[in-house]
């Protein structure tokens, strides 16, 4: 635990020898940390060589719930009472809660060994011995945050994700946390929350940025409010008392490292390095691949009704007996030409601007009237080039002869998947830029088909079989001229999308 760590360093620095205490003042009894009294105490014998053995009984939690059990405070040689000395706690406290130190106050109680265990044997709890105690000194710990969660954080914003710190720290300890990490807004407490409605903190949620000192029942009532306001619920925690909130959420994320059993079981995902900055990577690399998901479903899409529209028309006009290619170029194009640049498509890096969009609605479906449009258009003008192509070219067209236009209609549809793959991996950027030859994998895909493509159009065996012939290379440069229309024309609809938005 950081904060068990901290205490143990700094008795090494005062100079404690900590396996000659634990020896020589054994633990007897323990309350353990709960989030709702915000303390933990020890009892420990003390043995006195020259009388009756003392108990003591430590206490450390929160400054204001321990001061508020505290009768009196220790001083260099005396000690003074709380009341007097309350006030000026108080603004050492603040003071070291706006530096954005952790404050905890550890006070102690001292009675007879014998008085301990007659309370013992009448079946008393710890609890109840927890007042008229001293307090021996408030403790600040500093705890960072890591470089890379405020650059994190100003991603998230800039990606469109809210980001809010819900924390059990002191309200000016984390009102200072948040305004280093860059999370804006105003910061209340589990005692402002309780005061308000349902209807009054749904209002007010979007504005406040850090909750502090909140309450497992606070964390849920919170995840319940923000989904009731349609939005998509991510929720951090590492505790037991985080896992009902996390278990609401819509995407819990238990911490890898100082995660319970119970918050990892509770979780939808379990955060293995405990850093902020790798869930903003997730989301990055679950936007890239949702990108690329949708490349590969337009990709597909646009060649399947292009070919049912090519087999369509050709039928309705008697276009080479209805059967512009034979069955087996039909296989050829779904599986060999299309199957390995489409799988290329899963390598796809992030666009740039991926981070600078806002999240999709969760009922926006893969294929958005925009997309579609996309694909209808791709498909008409692969269908409509294939079929010029097939019936401009030199040669009578027949479904059991191989002849050029049949080779040439064949070859230009299957050059309308290469230029089409490369429509088909941004919706609104232009396919001239740089990004174009990002994929060497894609590119090698392409270059692998295209060459089986020529192979197949000269080699005697592969002929017969493709039912196809040889063709000129000035007839090869028609077949992927007319193939590279689909470019021109889709890129003219991104620049209409583009100058819409």
């Amino acid at each position: 635990d950081p904060t068990e760590g901290a205490l143990v360093v700094l008795a090494e620095k005062l100079g404690v020898n900590l396996a000659q205490v634990r020896s020589e003042y054994p633990r007897v009894a323990e309350v353990p940390f709960d989030s709702a009294t915000k303390y933990m105490a020890t009892v420990h014998r003390f043995p006195i060589p020259s009388g009756s053995d003392l108990v003591r009984i430590y206490v450390k939690g929160a400054p204001d719930v321990v001061m508020s059990r505290c009768s009196q405070v220790l001083l260099p040689h005396d000690t003074a009472s709380m009341s007097t000395s309350r006030t000026g706690l108080d603004g050492h406290y603040d003071a070291m809660a706006a530096d954005g130190l952790r404050v905890l106050a550890l006070a102690v109680r001292q009675l007879p060994n014998a008085e301990w265990q007659e309370f013992v044997d009448g079946g008393g709890k710890v609890e109840d011995l927890l007042t008229d105690l001293t307090l021996l000194t408030l403790v600040g710990i500093v705890d960072p945050p890591r470089p890379e969660a405020k650059l994190a954080i100003e991603e998230a914003h800039s990606a469109g994700i809210a980001v809010k710190m819900i924390t059990g720290d002191h309200a000016v300890t984390a009102a200072s946390i948040g305004k280093q990490l860059g999370i804006g807004g105003r910061a209340v407490t589990g005692a402002d929350i309780e005061k308000m409605t349902d209807d009054e903190l749904r209002n007010q949620i979007d504005d406040i940025g850090v909750f502090a000192r909140v309450a497992p029942e606070h964390k849920m009532r919170l995840v319940g409010l923000l989904q009731s306001k349609k939005r998509v619920v991510a929720m951090t925690g590492d505790g037991v008392n985080d896992a009902p909130a996390l278990k609401k959420s819509d995407m819990g994320v238990a911490m890898g490292i100082t995660g319970t059993e119970v918050s990892k079981e509770a979780a939808t995902m379990v955060l293995t390095d405990d850093n902020f900055a790798t869930i903003v990577g997730a989301v990055r690399q679950g936007r890239a691949i949702y990108h690329n998901i949708v490349s590969f479903v337009r990709f597909q899409l646009s060649t399947a009704i292009g070919f049912s529209a090519l087999f369509l028309i050709a039928s309705i006009f008697g276009i080479a007996d209805g059967k512009p290619f034979a069955a087996i170029a039909i296989l050829w194009v779904n599986i060999i030409m299309d199957g390995p640049p489409a799988m290329a498509l899963a390598f796809d890096k992030p666009t740039a601007n991926v981070m600078q969009q806002p999240p999709r609605p969760m009922s926006e479906p893969i294929l958005t009237k925009r997309r579609w449009s996309a694909v209808i258009t791709s498909a008409v003008v692969m269908a409509v080039g294939t079929l010029l192509v097939l019936q401009l070219a030199p040669g009578e067209v027949s479904y059991d002869k191989a002849s050029v236009a049949g080779t040439m209609a064949f070859c230009t549809f299957v050059f309308f998947q290469f230029f089409n793959i490369l429509n088909a991996r941004n919706e609104t950027h232009s396919v001239f830029n740089r990004r174009t030859i990002s994929n060497w994998r894609l590119w090698a895909a392409l270059g692998m088909s295209g060459f089986f493509q020529v192979l197949l159009t000269v080699v005697g065996p592969l002929q017969d079989l493709f039912n196809v012939t040889s063709i000129s290379f000035g007839q090869w440069l028609i077949c992927a001229a007319v193939a590279s229309s689909v470019v021109f024309v889709e890129e003219l609809r991104k620049l209409v999308v583009r100058s819409e938005h």
